[in-house]
């Protein structure tokens, strides 16, 4: 029952619009996901994923989470972010691979087991970024020491994990896992094949001692129902996105006539995969935080943290080792920074004790490779053109285009962040400022990425897939812009 001074009508007003506001946290929260997975194809594995779980994690926050203090927000977005790169160390190729090669076509086994290795694969990777998101968001405070010998023990749980299901793995003899779904002479015996080394046995085996940790030294009961929650999103967005691909792979006279046969010649099939996977892992995760939404914090704990030279000593090795592993001549510090776990070791345990790493993490660490790689691709390697500044004006321009003004804004938005923690009571202002920059910031590197392919222009491969992102994007600025909504769970009571 309501407290006796609520008037009725407005505790039924309440009741009625919570399910259009639920509604719209999970529409909108597919739409970040899905223009965030959609971009990420275009820029790899780890980092390209961190950058979709920022968008995710954004939008949940600024939805479910506004209350929080700056920090705390801060906090649970960072975490989230890191941890949905660890699932970029999968391969999953060759496992798409089986379900729509030519070869296979027609081949149910191949099909569905293809099916089966996306599912465990796609729970995996977003089983990881319901699990961070949920441990952040829960109001337990992990401390440093905590986190450093939590991904240490993950990183050596992953290695027994690959060992036991993993192994043995000798191609040259044609010895391969027992379990194992990439490209494998069951489905293609004649052929000369080139199986991938996969680890999700690894992985899956340290999210199940993470989920447990968390669950029963920790008793956090949110991280664990949203590591179930994120599995399940995972395990269906992945093959559904596929399921798409693999159709018209299947069966490609399906779709021609009518509206396809201007379409179809300009869809690219795998984007649209992608885009489907981050449409329903987002809207999968964003009903499950919704409906845990009273476990969500209200306080944090105000930790001291380390000193301002100490965290910016932190974020120039973690930067350093992370530009070097992406783009340097250095095999082994790629092999060492590069799998997803060892390259969330420095940041999740800056983050937990740092005051500023939070937001340094979700706007600086964040755009640098994905700046990067955008000015790698279109300012070296394939130059957008212009015309009248020759070469090396050229490069000067798209150098301060592709990298100085996404940087610039990366560091005015980790200080807006970090004064509005000693000045603003909760996070709604520095969610919204930061989603709205990160969507434009993203969508802008990607329409230079898919070289410019506006819809009034001849369309080319990419125009679906950027309308799509259009469209995500103006639902992300609307969402940035609009007014907060209600605390969930609470009634908002005018004083008059």
């Amino acid at each position: 029952m309501p407290p006796k001074h609520v008037p009725q009508a407005l505790v039924h007003r309440a009741f009625l619009e919570a399910p259009s506001q639920a509604f719209v946290t999970v529409l909108v929260t597919a739409l970040a996901g899905g223009m965030g997975w959609g971009i990420r194809g275009q820029y790899g594995h780890e980092t390209g994923a961190m950058m979709a779980g920022l968008l995710v994690a954004l939008v949940l926050a600024l939805r479910l989470a506004p209350h929080l203090p700056p920090l705390a927000s801060a906090r649970a977005v960072a975490l989230a972010t890191v941890a949905m790169g660890f699932g970029g160390t999968e391969t999953y190729g060759q496992t798409i691979g089986l379900t729509q090669d030519a070869p296979l076509i027609g081949n149910a086994a191949a099909l569905g087991w293809g099916m089966l290795g996306l599912a465990i694969k796609g729970g995996i990777w977003i089983g990881f970024f319901g699990l961070f998101l949920g441990m952040g968001l829960g109001g337990i405070r992990y401390r440093v020491r905590e986190m450093l010998f939590l991904l240490l023990a993950l990183i050596a749980v992953q290695r027994v994990g690959v060992g036991w299901i993993n192994e043995p793995f000798d191609p040259a003899h044609r010895i391969l896992p027992r379990i194992y779904f990439s490209d494998d002479w069951r489905w293609e015996p004649d052929s000369v094949l080139k199986p991938r080394r996969e680890v999700w046995g690894g992985l899956l085996l340290a999210l199940a001692v993470a989920g447990a940790w968390c669950g029963v030294c920790r008793r956090d009961v949110l991280a664990v129902r949203m590591m179930l929650w994120g599995f399940f999103g995972g395990a269906l967005g992945f093959p559904l996105g596929q399921s798409l691909q693999a159709a018209h792979a299947w069966h490609p006279e399906g779709f021609q006539g009518g509206h396809w046969t201007r379409l179809a010649p300009h869809m690219n099939w795998w984007n649209w995969m992608e885009t489907t996977f981050g449409c329903t892992m987002a809207a999968v995760v964003a009903v499950g935080l919704n409906r845990n939404r009273k476990l969500i914090a209200h306080t944090v704990d105000p930790e001291k943290g380390w000193t301002l030279p100490v965290e910016f000593a932190v974020l120039t090795l973690h930067l350093g080792l992370l530009v070097a592993s992406e783009w340097g001549p250095f095999p082994r510090i790629q092999a060492i920074y590069d799998p997803g776990l060892h390259l969330g070791l420095i940041p999740l345990m800056a983050v937990v004790v740092g005051r500023r790493w939070p937001a340094w993490l979700i706007t600086v660490v964040t755009v640098v490779p994905i700046a990067g790689k955008t000015f790698l691709i279109r300012g070296i390697e394939n130059p957008v053109a212009i015309g009248w500044a020759g070469t090396v004006g050229t490069l000067w321009i798209l150098g301060v285009l592709l990298l100085g003004l996404p940087l610039v804004w990366a560091s005015l938005s980790a200080a807006w962040w970090i004064a509005d923690q000693d000045r603003e009571p909760d996070s709604g202002r520095s969610l919204r400022r930061t989603l709205l920059g990160s969507a434009w910031v993203y969508f802008a590197l990607n329409f230079v990425f898919f070289d410019f392919p506006w819809p009034w222009q001849p369309w080319t491969a990419r125009t679906p897939n950027a309308l799509f992102f259009m469209l995500a994007l103006f639902a992300l600025t609307a969402v940035a812009l609009a007014s907060p909504p209600a605390r969930p769970g609470r009634l908002r009571v005018s004083s008059q």
